[in-house]
């Protein structure tokens, strides 16, 4: 069986489900009904799959259809509103080939619907769109599957009343696949490479630079993954990564699809970071950073989105292309609370020369790290500087 193919069907099968007129909710638990069944074993009378269709069945996608639809039926038959349900189906075409009609769009944006919490968002966009398992999106976030039951299940109830021909927020469709890929990894669902599958899915159907920006952003950075940490599970600073490591491919594919997209003078958001990422992508070393450009890309950052983090980006690009000492007068101008405030501040105290004043700031911003990960990391810059003061 195989389980990608059937994740990639997911949300054109629930779409026909709601366009049929199903409750969104009741149509997603007959679609995950159907997966089960899938992965049980597709029907032995059907052992003829097209080839490379990854499946025994001819038309994998209509018999996943059919048997969501058959499912449906089950549960609202013993509905109150059995008839009303019943003449519904009525109208409905026999069972056969599903058709090339692809509502994939309209399910992202309802499930990155205003209305939903960004955990719920992204939670129900790796249930219905990506076709992942509530126990799988539980194992990836580390969390109680009962607790993620909850969250798709009242996640579900919120959207069911929204109507599918209602226009949707596409750059509410891109925060949520971006929260998806900042979660990272965990698990058996990787949900960095999940991330990148479903914005891959999303440019064939949306034709938008934002889109094709957030898409080379995400290839930028997870062509650094190999090289972020050490054998011994460390963090590797960017700065101090083996660039042999580094994904060539994936880095030349989303320089490709970035300058694509900048041709076309509609910058946003997502083209700027890409901007950044590529630049250091591009870098053969280190040293030969073009922090000035990349500062540039800063500026043009903030005019799309002033949050507190890419200005505390930018002072650490300031600091680099202008001097340590310029990049802590940009810093002094933000809120001392801001995560990484205190990390950023100990690196450029130590780049100004100022190494117990860096040491210090490194062993507070350790205290203050969220994972073992990073608190190790910044408890080892303080150990350093403290061994090598005289």
């Amino acid at each position: 069986m195989d389980e990608l193919l059937l994740r990639r069907l997911t949300p054109s099968v629930l779409s026909i489900l709601v366009r049929r007129g199903a409750d969104f909710a009741a149509a997603e638990d007959a679609v995950q009904e159907a997966l089960i069944e899938a992965l049980r074993g597709w029907p032995a009378t059907s052992a003829q799959g097209s080839p490379g269709s990854g499946s025994p069945v001819r038309d994998p996608k209509g018999w996943l259809v059919t048997v969501a639809w058959r499912k449906f039926l089950d549960a609202t038959r013993a509905d109150s509103a059995r008839r009303r349900r019943e003449d519904l189906v009525e109208e409905q075409p026999a069972p056969g080939p599903a058709g090339s009609v692809d509502d994939t769009l309209q399910l992202y944006f309802l499930c990155a619907h205003p209305s939903l919490t960004p955990s719920s968002a992204v939670a129900l966009t790796l249930r219905a769109v990506g076709g992942l398992t509530t126990r799988q999106i539980a194992h990836a976030y580390l969390v109680p599957e009962a607790t993620m039951a909850q969250r798709i299940s009242r996640a579900k109830r919120t959207v069911s009343g929204v109507r599918f021909d209602q226009p949707g927020d596409l750059a509410t469709v891109l925060r949520v696949l971006y929260l998806v890929f900042n979660e990272g990894y965990s698990g058996d669902i990787d949900l960095v490479a999940e991330a990148i599958r479903l914005t891959r899915q999303l440019a064939t159907a949306v034709d938008h630079p934002e889109v094709a920006g957030l898409l080379a952003l995400m290839l930028l950075h997870h062509a650094r993954r190999a090289a972020r940490t050490a054998p011994d599970g460390s963090l590797v600073p960017l700065a101090e990564q083996d660039r042999g490591r580094w994904d060539t491919g994936a880095i030349t594919e989303g320089i490709a699809i970035l300058q694509a997209a900048l041709a076309r003078d509609r910058l946003g958001e997502y083209q700027a970071q890409a901007a950044v990422a590529a630049l250091h992508a591009d870098a053969p070393t280190a040293e030969e950073t073009d922090w000035v450009q990349i500062l540039e890309w800063y500026d043009e950052l903030t005019r799309f989105t002033d949050s507190p983090i890419v200005r505390l980006n930018r002072a650490v690009a300031v600091g680099e292309a202008d001097g340590p000492r310029a990049g802590l007068a940009a810093l002094a101008a933000l809120d001392d609370s801001l995560p990484r405030h205190t990390a950023v501040a100990a690196h450029l105290h130590e780049r100004a020369g100022d190494r117990a004043t860096a040491a210090r700031l490194y062993a507070e911003a350790a205290r203050k790290a969220p994972n073992l990960a990073e608190r190790g990391h910044l408890t080892r810059q303080a150990a350093r500087l403290n061994i090598s003061s005289p």
